[in-house]
């Protein structure tokens, strides 16, 4: 093909479309012929000018490459990866060629082990037939014998018998054994399964091979490696000649009173239905989940053979026996000071002047109701411990307490009022803790102050200062100047110095309950005294019939501390009830140890109070019924906020009355004033006292529905002469308060002149500027006093309904917080009657 110039132009090779008749077939037998065409490829052919030279060697290569290469690669790119190309080719070939090797030889390995194996099993197999064969044999000559000899018993059976038996011997001259045919066709048979390894009973194959899974997989379950060995080792002991025996191990069974059939079994490392059998054969139809007898028990003990160890329920305290220190780990402690005197005799202020704080203002009347525990660093270095007790005659209980814990006694008494009646318990409790004394005289800076008269009353009690020539010493301080405060402090250091008190801080911790109370907020929280070793966050203990793990430890001055040492007062958290105030904390190693005692200890208790009451005979109760027609009563029920407050007011209580008149406290205990306390009182037609408590809303509702009077007290003085007016008769106008309404607190503001502000909602009754007003915290008083002002958005208003908000600041009280309870109360006279 060419143009009209005679010049040659690319063209297409072979001709255009074809086109060809395509038949198509659709349903109920219809057809139709379409014409189709097919396009052909196209090859583009170059000129013939466009072929360079062909050369020899590389150059020829990379020539006829150059006619396939890409557009814009050289010639030296070109070769370049050529060559890179042949080498990849060479290494593929070099790791295939190795790869076949390797595969050659792991080939050769498996069939070289393969051959072993079968040798092995054809070995194994040959020698079992070879075992049959020759059983068989035996069997079968000894079968032949008995014939024979059967045959010859018979008459004229002897000469038939010989030529039979020369033809069986004739015909069989070097035959195979019958079992021949046999082996050969199990030899075909295993030849046509693949060989499959027959496992001998008594022993366990070490190799595994690919058939053997395979097929032992349908086979079921394979016996454990146990398993086998327990088999060998029977047949072993079975070879030696029987059973032998596993040796008795004899052990010592602790026996309770009673104890659970599984337990026994338990220490006995018997198994439990061994022991319900020999229960059962002695008569018992027991489970393993009853309880039997110690006599029962130990009967059972002595049939299987171990030693009966009789034990009792008190065993159970013997992890907290007392053990005695090595001298070597003693190491030097503060002193432990308790502060005892009269009433009014200045021993918190005294307190409060060593500490530098204000304890008073926080004791309702200025009177102190509870043990405080405090530390305090004199200026020397020296660290002292310093226990506050109260000085109402009310609480000589916890003087006592007080006492026994502590090792120095600081006595003080006022120089302008002398030595009085609780001055004389002091003396006495110190003497009978046998507690060394040191006196302080007190408010020295007054005008009417008799320090000589102090130091002469004392005498008549035996109580001999240094300046009357005695070994007592004696020290004129004034808490309000702070004179004498530094000698006092030298004083108990040198006591403390000549008592040389040492305690092991590294064991288990020991201490002293000085006061418990139960916290809503906390749950039940005790002050305890450390005695002996650290007690640590998360130690287990057991303190009277509770126990508990240590939650947290909070010290005198209100801060969380990790643990604290001897002559450290804590008040610990993580009780699960609250303890009596005296009580012994003890750290447990575990918390089975700690409720076990706890438990004990509780059951004990239970069967006193039941032995006492159980122990009245008829006549007694006789007796004791015609008295009481003769003896009017006042019942009460007592609730409080610490331990210590509710058992001096029982105690108190209970020395109210004559041969006429007597008061009988039926129910006391810790906390808010609950509705089971107020249905007590319905049922015994006694009022509720409650002491630095409130009653919750329900009690409140309930008590107003069903009449049950509720009196609350702060002052022990009030309570105890309150009960002793209505018991003698002697009833004159009571200032009854009325509580008008209560104010919960939301916010808190604090505003510039005024302090801190409660904003709150009145939530009952009627809020009045003139009334009195109670702060309570968890239904616990906190504070009561009267309030500064009363705010209706910016107005002073002088009383606020239910319902609204309002703004209330405290008179000289700023401790508040949201969510408190604010109670408004009137003081009203009215006419008292029984």
């Amino acid at each position: 093909m060419s143009d009209n110039d005679g010049k040659k132009t690319l063209g297409l090779r072979g001709g255009g479309p074809r086109s060809g008749n395509v038949k198509q077939s659709f349903s109920h037998g219809r057809t139709k012929n379409v014409v189709v065409e097919t396009k052909r490829k196209r090859v583009v052919v170059p000129k013939p000018g466009a072929a360079k030279p062909a050369g020899s060697g590389t150059a020829a290569s990379a020539a006829s490459a150059s006619s396939k290469r890409p557009a814009g690669i050289s010639d030296a790119e070109m070769e370049r990866r050529l060559k890179a190309l042949q080498a990849a080719k060479a290494r593929e070939a070099d790791e295939a060629a190795q790869r076949e090797a390797e595969e050659r030889e792991r080939a050769e390995e498996r069939d070289r082990r393969r051959a072993e194996q079968e040798a092995k099993e054809r070995e194994q197999r040959e020698a079992a037939e070879a075992a049959k064969a020759k059983a068989e044999e035996e069997e079968r000559k000894a079968r032949e014998a008995a014939e024979a000899a059967k045959v010859a018993a018979q008459p004229g059976a002897a000469a038939a018998a010989t030529p039979k038996a020369d033809d069986q011997g004739g015909a069989r001259p070097g035959a195979k054994p019958a079992s021949a045919p046999r082996k050969a066709e199990r030899e075909r048979e295993d030849r046509g399964r693949g060989v499959k390894a027959r496992e001998d009973g008594n022993r366990r194959s070490g190799k595994l091979t690919l058939n053997q899974a395979l097929s032992g997989g349908e086979g079921g379950r394979q016996k454990s490696m146990a398993a086998m060995k327990r088999k060998q080792e029977r047949a072993r002991q079975k070879a030696m000649g029987g059973q032998v025996q596993r040796e008795k191990v004899v052990r010592d069974v602790q026996l309770p009173e009673a104890i659970m059939v599984s337990e026994l079994a338990n220490r006995m490392a018997e198994r439990v239905g061994d022991v319900v059998k020999a229960l059962m054969q002695n008569g018992l139809m027991v489970t393993q989940n009853e309880s039997i007898d110690a006599d029962t028990a130990e009967l059972i003990i002595e049939e299987f053979g171990h030693n009966v160890v009789r034990v009792s329920d008190a065993d159970v305290e013997d992890v907290i026996k007392e053990v005695a220190d090595a001298p070597e780990d003693l190491q030097p402690r503060p002193p432990v000071v308790t502060i005892m005197g009269h009433v009014d005799h200045g021993k918190t202020s005294l307190l409060d002047a060593i500490r530098k704080t204000k304890v008073v203002s926080g004791e309702a009347g200025g009177i102190t109701q509870h043990i405080g525990a405090y530390q305090v660093t004199t200026d020397s270095g020296a660290t002292l411990s310093f226990l506050d007790t109260p000085g109402h005659a009310a609480f000589t209980s916890m003087r006592s307490r007080g006492a026994h814990v502590t090792d120095i006694v600081v006595l003080v008494v006022a120089a302008d009022d002398a030595v009085m009646p609780q001055t004389v318990e002091a003396i006495n409790h110190a003497k009978a803790a046998k507690v060394p004394m040191i006196v302080a005289i007190n408010k020295i800076d007054k005008h009417e102050a008799n320090p000589t008269k102090v130091r002469t009353d004392l005498l008549q009690h035996e109580v001999v200062v240094e300046q009357m020539s005695g070994d007592v010493q004696d020290v004129e301080v004034s808490a309000h100047t702070g004179k004498g405060l530094d000698e006092l402090l030298e004083a108990i250091a040198l006591q403390a110095e000549i008592l040389e008190l040492k305690a092991n801080p590294n064991r288990a911790a020991q201490g002293a309950v000085i006061e418990a109370q139960l916290d809503v907020g906390r749950g039940p929280v005790a002050t305890v005294l450390v005695q002996n070793g650290t007690l640590k966050q998360g130690d287990i203990f057991v303190v009277g019939e509770q126990y508990g793990k240590v939650r947290a430890l909070i010290n005198d001055k209100g801060e969380r501390v990790k643990e604290a040492g001897p002559s450290v007062p804590v008040e610990v958290l993580g009780l699960n009830g609250t303890p009596e105030a005296g009580d012994v904390l003890n750290v447990t190693e575990t918390e089975a140890q700690a409720r076990e005692i706890a438990e004990y200890r509780a059951n004990t208790a239970k069967e006193k109070r039941a032995a006492a009451g159980a122990a009245t005979s008829l006549e007694q109760l006789m007796q004791k019924a015609k008295d009481d027609q003769n003896v009017s009563e006042l019942p009460v029920i007592v609730k409080a906020d610490v331990q210590g407050s509710s058992e001096a007011i029982v105690q108190a209580l209970e020395k109210v009355g004559n041969d006429e008149v007597r008061v009988r406290v039926i129910h006391y205990g810790v906390g808010a004033i609950t509705e089971t306390d107020i249905g007590l009182a319905e049922a015994s037609g006694c009022p509720v006292i409650g002491f630095n408590v409130r009653a919750n809303a329900s009690a409140r509702n309930t008590a107003n529905q069903k009449g049950v009077e509720i009196r609350y007290y702060s002052v022990i003085y009030d309570l105890v002469d309150d009960v002793k007016a209505a018991a003698s008769g002697l009833l004159s106008n009571e200032i009854r308060e009325k509580f008008i309404g209560y104010a919960t607190i939301k916010e808190v503001f604090k505003v510039s002149n005024v302090g801190k502000v409660a904003g709150c909602l009145v939530t009952e009754g009627v809020a009045r500027r003139s009334a009195g007003v109670r702060l309570l915290r968890d239904d616990v008083v906190i504070h009561e006093g009267t309030l500064k002002t009363l705010k209706r958005f910016k107005d002073e208003v002088p009383e606020v309904q239910s319902g609204q908000e309002c703004g209330m600041a405290f008179e000289n009280y700023e401790d508040i917080r949201p969510d408190d309870v604010i109670e408004i109360f009137e003081r009203e006279e009215i006419e008292r009657n029984l």
